[in-house]
C-alpha cells in the first residue's frame, strides 16, 4: 500500500483531499490476466425507477468481449464490449442503490470488480402525466477530434427535472441528473459529423419533446483520438525538490476547456491512482499546482499523469505523461 501526503497550492478555492491506495483501475500496459476493473463509473437516477450506469472504455489487453453489471452482488445487466453505459430499470422509488461493473475478455475470463457507486431514485408521483418543457438553446462544440461538449436552458416540470437523455440520433448515448445543463460525450470518430438532441425526463418517466438538433463535424487526424483527450489537462509539468530529506512531486497543469467548472482531479503514479484532489468551493482561474510525498529514497523513477471529473460527471482523457526521478533535474 502506498502513502500519499498531500499539500497544494490553488488558485483560488478550497481545497478537500481524499487518498486511495490502490483503487481499482485498468492498467493500460496490459498483461496476460484477466481484465482489469473498470474505471470511471457514475450512476445517475434517470427516473423514480431507473438509473444510468456509464463507465470509461477499458483500453489494453486483453480486449473486453462484454461488460457485467451489479446492484450490489446481483448480476443485472449484461452488454457487450463495445458498450459502456446501461439504463437499471424496474427499481423501486426513493431507494439507494450501489452499482459496479466487472470485465470479462474472450476467455471468459472475469475481472475484479470497479469502485462501487451510489445512486438514490427520487420519489415516485402519483398520476403525473405531464411532461418536462423542451429543453432549449441547445449548443455543441468539439473538444478534439473525439468528443464534443453540449450545453442547453434548463427545462421546467411541474414535479421537477430528473435527468436528460443525450441523444445522438436516434439512439440515447448518455444521461446526466436534472440539476446538469452540461455534458461532454467522448468517444466519437475523428473527422465525422453528428447530430446531437436533448429530452428532459421526469421521475414519472415523462419525456419532454427533443431540443433543436446541434449537428457537429470532429475534426479529421490530428493528435487527438477516439478517446476524446480534448478534454485532458493541458500543460501538465512535473518535477521534484526535497525537503528536510523528504521528497515531493511538484505538478502544475491548466484545467481543461468544458462547460462548467471542474473541481475534482486525480492522480495516477504508474498509472495506478493515489490521490483525488476536490475543491470544497469553485476553483478561480484555470490553472493549479499541487506538491506532495512521495518517500525520503532518492533515484526512484515514476510516471505521472491527470485527468479531470467532468461536469457531467465522467472523467475526462488523461494529460501527457511525464516521467521524474527524486533527486533528479526535470520531467519528461
Amino acid at each position: 500500500m502506498r502513502r500519499v501526503l498531500l499539500r497544494a497550492a490553488v488558485t483560488g478555492g478550497a481545497l478537500l483531499t481524499t487518498v486511495s491506495c490502490g483503487l481499482g483501475g485498468q492498467d493500460t500496459d496490459g498483461g496476460s490476466g484477466p481484465p482489469g476493473a473498470p474505471a470511471g463509473v457514475t450512476a445517475a437516477a434517470g427516473s423514480a425507477t431507473s438509473v444510468h450506469v456509464m463507465w470509461n472504455r477499458a483500453a489494453g489487453k486483453p480486449e473486453v468481449t462484454r461488460y457485467e453489471v451489479y446492484r450490489g452482488a446481483t448480476k443485472v445487466k449484461e452488454v457487450p464490449g463495445s458498450e459502456h453505459m446501461v439504463d437499471i430499470t424496474r427499481l423501486a422509488p426513493s431507494t439507494s442503490y450501489a452499482f459496479s461493473v466487472r470485465a470479462r475478455d474472450a476467455d471468459g475470463r472475469l475481472g475484479p470488480p470497479s469502485e462501487r457507486v451510489r445512486a438514490t431514485t427520487p420519489a415516485a408521483t402519483a398520476a403525473d402525466e405531464r411532461a418536462p418543457s423542451r429543453p432549449g438553446d441547445l449548443r455543441g462544440r468539439t473538444a478534439g477530434s473525439g468528443a464534443v461538449q453540449l450545453s442547453w436552458s434548463r427545462s421546467t416540470d411541474d414535479r421537477g427535472v430528473a435527468s436528460y437523455d443525450i441523444r445522438q440520433g436516434d439512439t440515447k448515448i448518455h444521461s446526466v441528473g436534472g440539476a446538469q445543463t452540461a455534458a461532454v460525450v467522448t468517444g466519437l470518430r475523428p473527422g465525422t459529423r453528428y447530430s446531437f438532441t436533448v429530452r428532459a425526463r421526469d421521475a414519472a418517466d415523462n419525456l419532454s419533446p427533443a431540443s433543436r438538433t446541434v449537428r457537429i463535424s470532429t475534426p479529421a487526424g490530428g493528435a487527438d483520438t477516439a478517446s476524446g483527450t480534448g478534454t485532458a489537462p493541458t500543460g501538465f509539468r512535473a518535477a521534484t525538490h526535497r525537503t528536510d530529506g523528504a521528497h515531493y512531486l511538484d505538478l502544475s497543469w491548466t484545467a481543461p476547456e468544458v462547460d462548467g467548472v471542474v473541481a475534482e482531479y486525480q492522480i495516477q503514479l504508474d498509472r495506478k491512482p493515489v490521490t483525488s484532489l476536490v475543491w470544497g468551493a469553485p476553483p478561480s482561474g484555470d490553472k493549479a499546482t499541487y506538491s506532495f510525498y512521495v518517500g525520503r529514497e532518492a533515484g526512484v523513477t515514476q510516471r505521472v499523469r491527470i485527468r479531470a471529473k467532468l461536469p457531467d460527471g465522467t472523467w475526462g482523457a488523461f494529460s501527457a505523461e511525464r516521467t521524474v526521478t527524486t533527486g533528479g533535474r526535470a520531467a519528461r
